[in-house]
């Protein structure tokens, strides 16, 4: 008698669960592993080899970036509309003229290369660099303020832009601003934008960024690195010279008076013809097509049409680049993403 009710005392505290001071242990039905501390008590149960926590099944590291990176970083999340294959998206009843409005004959163009002379430059910062002050001149009140971690020679876009672009790779932030100017200690910049990577919060509607649509920059700029691995999983930035009084999202600016239907609005989404044959087209220029072919372009700003911007690099092959000075306007196509405000 006494053998059997220590055996039976001996059961009932191996299914105990030890709680934390001040805890009731909740009802568990037997063979129940709905919670995870009772889950890992059961899995070390039937694992004969974990005798010691250090021996015990580790759990699953969190899933790396899917999308476009840099660094460790996610240049937003997959899901976002940067990083959306729109390639499958129904064609804007509007196509026809806003293709012709921004020039079915006019012809694409690469906005960098030139030995890393053209396009916009950026640089990485780890999350110990000085934070300096920053001077908005044009739109404090549509501005992010400061301090930003802009180091004293972050590279400057050439031009009348001078966009200044920094991402802290240890935060996953990204600055952004627009004709900036270094005036030591700190910046004199006409605007700033800063941006979450791991987010896709917009900016408030009808606040500007660096760029006229109220987008970032960075996550629509080819770069080299990405072409050079052979695919560009993101929609690319491109400008146009006449757009119209409104804005899609994520763009969240327009930059034009004209309230002309026919003209693009800020943040239209183009994608290059599924039809359009792009067997001619070899090397970086290949993989800039099929990036227009599954994720398209957006109009970011107000500039020379077709013209879509890539990051500096040296590294460029313009004579490469320069096949698609052959693809007209009317190789692409405008999709509907969203209506237009204003």
């Amino acid at each position: 008698m006494r053998i059997r009710s220590f055996t039976f005392l001996l059961a009932v505290i191996a299914t105990m669960v030890v709680l934390p001071s001040g805890t009731s242990s909740p009802a568990v039905e037997p063979g129940d592993v709905s919670s995870p501390a009772i889950a890992q008590k059961s899995t070390r149960l039937r694992d004969p080899a974990c005798r010691h926590p250090r021996d015990c099944p580790k759990p699953p590291a969190p899933p790396a970036p899917t999308g476009p990176t840099i660094g460790q970083c996610p240049v937003f999340p997959p899901d976002n509309a940067w990083n959306t294959d729109i390639s499958a998206y129904p064609l804007h009843p509007n196509s026809a003229n806003f293709i012709a409005s921004i020039g079915a004959g006019t012809r694409l163009h690469a906005d960098f290369g030139g030995g890393g002379a053209y396009g916009i430059p950026f640089v990485t910062v780890p999350g110990s660099q000085p934070r300096v002050p920053i001077n908005f001149t044009h739109y404090p009140d549509e501005s992010d303020p400061g301090p930003y971690p802009f180091p004293p020679d972050a590279p400057v876009e050439g031009g009348s832009d001078r966009h200044v672009i920094v991402v802290d790779v240890d935060n996953c932030v990204l600055y952004e601003t627009w004709l900036s100017y270094y005036v030591g200690p700190g910046w004199n910049v006409a605007n700033g934008a800063v941006w979450n990577l791991r987010s896709n919060a917009l900016r408030p509607l009808g606040w500007t960024s660096a760029d006229a649509a109220g987008l970032p920059i960075l996550p629509g700029l080819v770069r080299y690195d990405e072409v050079a691995a052979g695919s560009i999983n993101h929609a690319i930035r491109f400008t146009v010279s006449r757009s119209q009084r409104g804005y899609i999202l994520p763009a969240t600016h327009f930059a034009s008076s004209s309230t002309d239907p026919n003209r693009p609005p800020m943040g239209l989404r183009v994608r290059m013809r599924a039809d359009y044959d792009i067997s001619w087209i070899t090397g970086q220029a290949r993989v800039i097509a099929e990036a227009m072919k599954k994720y398209g372009m957006i109009v970011a700003d107000n500039g020379s049409d077709w013209f879509f911007t890539g990051a500096s690099d040296p590294r460029w092959n313009d004579e490469d680049l320069d096949q698609l000075k052959n693809v007209p306007g009317s190789a692409f196509e405008a999709v509907k993403t969203g209506p237009i405000q204003s």
